[in-house]
């Protein structure tokens, strides 16, 4: 064999293009069961042998109102609920297990709903065998006297076959029939398992046609499970530890020299009759891991692969032999799979391992349907978009069987009862894509240079060559006698012995010299055989002393052997023992497990209301704190607003008083003045008068008005509303509201406001703005010369679009009183007050004066 260097990679050859080979499309087959029960609402309907028909269930359609359709879905052929498993053989699977013959690969899975049969498809159970042992009876059915002896062909470790002679074959037969049974696990089936012919009938056999006869064959099975998207091997003998037993270990995919995917570390196991294969199916099928559900009771928790790879290589010219060439061996396989069911955690009600089973299996599926909607938007659009295969294990696996390597058909299973309605029509939908996908056409095998025939040739001239030598071996057995007399013809000859004559002494001397010849001749004889007896004796001697000796050593062999079997017995006494504690242990754990199960439930739902608690809480504190945030902002406004107007009540307050009181004052001395001029008459004219007490400066509250906020100031700078200036329009016949705030002073005046047709508030309000068409308001602030001025802001009042109010405001007024006795805060230089001037303070009249500044208005809202 060539190995490369150790300084040089041997070069991958590219990978195989099959973009301009005939491609075929992906066989979609259908298969109805039947319904679980006569009363069960039926929601498919099989029209013709490729058509069936989905109608909505009498509840979906009253939930959709009535909105539904009838929708028809074609398959290459649709089987019925009275479909035998023979009939499916011979139209899915039977071409496939011809094509394995042949040399090409074959990928076929069953698709559908949890529940819908398709392992039955797959398996069967007895008297209804399924498409897997049917394929295992037809495979050896066709090459049963055609296979080569085992341990011929030889798997590597990647994903090769090597050739042994038959000297290196018989050393691994001897080694393997020398092997102790490993223990296994503690079992705990209840019933025997299934075999082949329960499965399949004698009638029901078939066989291929076309089977090279010039070349020899050998079959190896292999068979692992997807789960949670790990790879385990269902054939893997691993010893079983009774103390710290171990979970099967997960394996990887991996990739050959010729980009073919394979299961790295897989036990492929050689198998010689049906019998054999079916039970290593069925010992790994124990292994498959299977649990109940709400809509299954024996629901596939993982995707099972049971591979069949058939070797086949030629003969010599002669042939008798395999002809030892690598590179003439052909490795097909076919690969069966049994999908596990999409189905969904509400109608299952999964929780825990289930419900992460379930949400596995489902991914995988959905992985599945995306790689055909690649490979057909590829295949119609010309695009080259990556096929995500590396997502999941399952389409990782087989991702060369749809580049080209092999032939694929799907098996779609349909429960036709009403729950299932929705699940179905995803399925059908599935289903339709894939029959869009086309695969590219297995090539044929390479043909081989030597004549045929040589199989046939080389038994014809062996039956030929034990004819002649049976012949040879009956002649031989009949020439015994004829032996015996040529021995005894080897002997002297007896001389004549007749005498005629009494005299004659010739004949008895001859016949005595004969005798003693022939006597000395049979002493030699029986000398020979004395010394022949004597070694045989002492051979035999030697033998039974040997014998003597052997039986000896078998009697310490059994002593040795009866104590391996007390040992064995105490063992399996141990074992059992150990059985049943281990069983009690699993009976423990499991009521711990489902206590936890109960534990971690009630975790989650304490978890999600603490959780829910918890944000409604956060939500409140947030709130409040929002609310604390907006009244404490109220309240300082309200504080603020309340200080303003308790500072300017006491300051309207302490100036009204002060004015009252310096008014009194004023007419006292006016009084006192006037008695005392009547009293001294003329005379006393020239007296001076005394000096009026001043009136209360006001200059501390000047700024006063300035400091107010609750009205706006007529001085803004707005566009000029009624340039033209004009007088109080009083005297109008129009309603007017009279603003006059609760916070005015009384000034007593002679001179008022007298506005007709008025309605006097202290504050404005909508339903009084709503009668009216005028509005005054009657403003108080300090003067430049500390005076109380009163300022009449009117305007007009119109409706807005909302509903409500406005007021827009269009001249001010301005009364003002003057006190003939109080020097002028303005004064010009050199003037000087006299006594003229201060006289007659009394008789002074408020004066009013009317000024137009720039309006504003002032919006109510409703």
């Amino acid at each position: 064999m060539y190995r490369p260097g150790k300084n040089k990679t041997p070069r991958r050859p590219g990978q195989k293009k099959a973009c301009h080979a005939e491609k075929d499309p992906v066989g979609v087959y259908c298969r109805m069961r039947p319904l679980g029960g006569e009363n069960e609402e039926c929601c498919v309907e099989m029209i013709s042998n490729s058509t069936i028909q989905l109608h909505a269930p009498d509840g979906l359609k009253a939930n959709r109102n009535g909105e539904y359709k009838e929708t028809q879905y074609s398959f290459k052929k649709v089987f019925g609920i009275n479909t035998s498993q023979k009939e499916l053989f011979e139209d899915v699977a039977k071409p496939l297990v011809e094509d394995l013959i042949q040399c090409k690969n074959g990928l076929l899975f069953t698709y559908g709903v949890t529940g819908s049969g398709k392992t039955f498809t797959m398996t069967g159970s007895p008297g209804e065998g399924g498409l897997l042992p049917r394929s295992l009876d037809m495979l050896f059915n066709s090459i049963g006297p055609l296979q080569a002896k085992r341990f011929v062909f030889k798997p590597d470790d990647k994903n090769g076959i090597d050739i042994q002679n038959d000297v290196d074959a018989l050393l691994e037969r001897q080694k393997r029939d020398a092997q102790p049974l490993l223990p296994s696990g503690p079992s705990s089936r209840q019933k025997a398992d299934p075999e082949i012919a329960d499965m399949i009938t004698p009638q029901e056999a078939c066989k291929a046609e076309n089977v090279d006869e010039d070349c020899c064959y050998s079959i190896l099975v292999s068979y692992v499970e997807v789960y949670n998207n790990y790879i385990y091997d269902l054939l893997e003998d691993a010893p079983f530890d009774y103390i710290r037993p171990k979970g099967p270990q997960s394996k990887i995919l991996r990739e050959d020299q010729n980009h073919n995917m394979y299961v790295a570390g897989c036990t492929e196991v050689e198998v010689k009759s049906t019998e054999e294969a079916f039970d290593v199916f069925w010992k790994g099928q124990k292994k498959r891991r299977i649990a109940n559900t709400q809509l299954n009771r024996e629901s596939s928790r993982s995707h099972s692969v049971f591979t069949l790879k058939l070797v086949q290589a030629p003969l010599d010219a002669d042939g008798d032999h395999i002809l030892q060439d690598k590179n003439q061996v052909n490795v097909s396989q076919l690969c069966l799979v049994d999908l596990a069911g999409s189905e969904r955690t509400s109608r299952t009600r999964a929780e825990g391992n289930r419900l992460r089973e379930a949400g596995n299996i489902n991914q995988s599926l959905m992985t599945l349907r995306t790689c055909m909607e690649v490979l057909r938007e590829n295949q119609r659009c010309g695009t080259n978009r990556m096929v995500p295969y590396r997502d999941s294990k399952v389409t990782h696996l087989f991702k060369n069987y749809f580049d080209g390597e092999g032939k694929v058909k799907m098996i779609v299973c349909v429960n036709p009862k009403a729950d299932d309605y929705e699940e179905t029509m995803l399925v059908m939908r599935f289903a339709e894509m894939t029959q869009e996908v086309e695969v590219a056409r297995p090539v044929d095998r390479p043909i081989c240079g030597l004549a045929a025939g040589r199989r046939q040739r080389n038994q014809a001239f062996r039956d030929e060559l034990s004819h002649r030598l049976d012949d040879r071996r009956g002649l031989s057995n009949a020439e015994d006698p004829a032996m015996l007399n040529q021995l005894i013809e080897s002997l002297p000859p007896l001389p004549p012995c007749d005498l005629v004559d009494p005299g004659d002494d010739q004949t008895l001397p001859r016949l005595i010299e004969v005798l003693e010849r022939r006597h000395r001749i049979r002493q030699l004889m029986a000398e020979q055989f004395n010394k022949t007896a004597n070694m045989l004796n002492s051979m035999l001697q030697q033998f039974d002393g040997q014998l003597g000796v052997k039986e000896n050593l078998i009697q310490d062999h059994q002593s040795k052997l009866g104590e391996k079997d007390n040992v064995i017995i105490n063992q399996r006494t141990d074992i059992e023992r150990l059985e049943k504690k281990s069983k009690t242990l699993e009976y423990k754990i499991d009521i711990l497990q489902k206590t936890t199960n109960l534990y971690e439930h009630d975790k989650r739902s304490l978890e999600q209301e603490l959780e829910a608690r918890a944000q409604k809480l956060h939500q409140e504190l947030s709130e409040r704190r929002l609310m604390e945030q907006r009244m404490q902002g109220m309240v300082t406004d309200a504080k603020l607003k309340w200080e303003k107007e308790c500072e300017r009540r006491v300051n309207a307050k302490q100036l009204e008083m002060q004015n009252k009181l310096w008014v009194k004052d004023e007419k006292l001395k006016q009084l006192k003045a006037i008695v005392s001029e009547s009293s001294n008459g003329n005379g006393s004219s020239s007296t001076e008068r005394p000096e009026k007490q001043e009136r209360p400066s006001r200059d501390k509250y000047c700024n006063y008005g300035q400091k107010r906020s609750a009205l706006p100031s007529p001085l803004l700078a707005a566009p000029e509303i009624n340039p033209v200036h004009r007088r109080s329009h009083s005297a109008g016949g129009e309603k007017w509201v009279d603003h006059k705030p609760s916070s005015n002073v009384d000034l007593g005046t002679v001179m008022q406001p007298i506005i007709p047709n008025a309605i006097q508030v202290s504050s404005p309000s909508e339903k009084a703005l709503s009668k009216c068409h005028k509005y005054v308001l009657r403003h108080q602030e300090i003067a430049s010369d500390g005076e109380i001025a009163t300022k009449l802001i009117k305007g007009n009042v119109f409706k807005t679009r909302s509903g409500g109010q406005a007021v827009e405001f269009i001249d001010v007024e301005t009364l003002r009183q003057e006190c003939p006795t109080t020097p002028s805060r303005k004064r010009r230089s050199g003037s000087a007050e006299t006594p003229e001037n201060v006289e007659g303070q009394e008789n002074w009249a408020p004066v009013a004066s009317t000024s137009t500044a720039p309006g504003y208005q002032k919006r109510r809202k409703p």
